[in-house]
C-alpha cells in the first residue's frame, strides 16, 4: 500500500530564522509608524509633515507587521516554513536592492540605513543558505 505525501518536518533552523526576522523587523516597523513625526526625524534625516506622509509610514508599518505575523505563525507550522523563509528572503533582498539603487542614484544616506542594508543582505543570504540546507537534508531522507 502506497503512503500518501509526506509532510514537511519541523525545521529548527527555519523556525529560528523566522523568529529572528520577527524580532528584528517589528521594532523597525514600529519606528516607522507609531509616531513617525517624532521618531523619524530623530533616527533619520526625515521631516514628516502632514497626514499624507504619516499615512504612508503607517501603511509601511502594517506591511512590515503583516509580514511578521506570517513569519511568526509559519515558524510553528512546518507546512509553511519553507514559503515563509522564501518570503523573508525576497523581503530582505528587495529592500537591499532598493537601498543599493538609491546609493547609486542618490548617494549615501545615514549610517543607520547603511546598517539596515548590511542586515538585509545578511538576512537574505542566510535565508538562502538555510533553505538550501533544509532542501538537501530533505533529499537525503
Amino acid at each position: 500500500m502506497a503512503n500518501g505525501p509526506t509532510r514537511p518536518r519541523d525545521s529548527i533552523l527555519m523556525k529560528a530564522y523566522l523568529l529572528g526576522a520577527v524580532v528584528i523587523v517589528v521594532p523597525i516597523a514600529l519606528s516607522y509608524g507609531l509616531d513617525p513625526a517624532n521618531v523619524l526625524p530623530r533616527l533619520l534625516d526625515i521631516e514628516v509633515k502632514g497626514a499624507d506622509q504619516i499615512q504612508i509610514f503607517r501603511a509601511m508599518m502594517f506591511l512590515y507587521l503583516g509580514a511578521c505575523v506570517f513569519w511568526g505563525a509559519a515558524a510553528f507550522k512546518p507546512d509553511w516554513q519553507r514559503a515563509a523563509v522564501v518570503w523573508a528572503v525576497i523581503f530582505s533582498l528587495s529592500l537591499a536592492l532598493g537601498r543599493i539603487v538609491s546609493l547609486v542614484v542618490d548617494g549615501p544616506a545615514s549610517r543607520l540605513l547603511d546598517v539596515y542594508l548590511g542586515v538585509e543582505i545578511a538576512a537574505g543570504l542566510l535565508g538562502l543558505l538555510i533553505r538550501d540546507y533544509e532542501r538537501r537534508r530533505a533529499l537525503k531522507r
